[in-house]
């Protein structure tokens, strides 16, 4: 099985926060692959490091997050893809579709666009408007 898993997923993996025990046993019972792409692992480490602005984390537990992130792919836990070259068109249409009737940002377009360019079967995320858009264009989400 392919899933994509979004940022807020992955923060809750590996900085504590209120969904932090549900990403882990998610992670526990994982029967795949978690797909991540360029677009996600930027927007991880920026929001590590506004943990770290925000003195909500230390400096070693945020590069011990970032660590435990390497060993994940390097392990073959998380496969880290580019994004197909197209993504911004698929963005555009979701957006054309859904936006105006359903209020949605530009980074969670691109998040489910990527997800879908990358046939993923499963969408992996804690931001609710995020798993709105990805239920509307068809996704599974957990």
């Amino acid at each position: 099985m392919r899933i994509y898993a979004d940022t807020s997923f992955l923060v809750s993996l590996y900085s504590p926060d209120a969904h932090s025990r549900r990403a882990a046993l998610r992670m526990a019972r994982l029967r795949g692959v978690v797909t991540l792409t360029p677009l996600v692992e930027l927007e991880l480490m920026n929001a590590l490091e506004l943990r770290l602005f925000g003195k909500e984390a230390t400096t070693a537990e945020i590069r011990r997050a970032e660590s435990q992130l390497r060993e994940h792919v390097q392990t073959g836990v998380f496969a880290l893809e580019p994004v197909p070259a197209t993504i911004y068109e698929r963005a555009k249409q979701i957006s054309r579709k859904r936006t105006s009737s359903m209020g949605f940002r530009t980074l969670d377009i691109l998040h489910v666009a990527s997800a879908l360019l990358l046939h993923t079967e499963q969408f992996w995320t804690f931001d609710q408007r995020q798993a709105n858009v990805a239920r509307a264009e068809g996704l599974h989400t957990a």
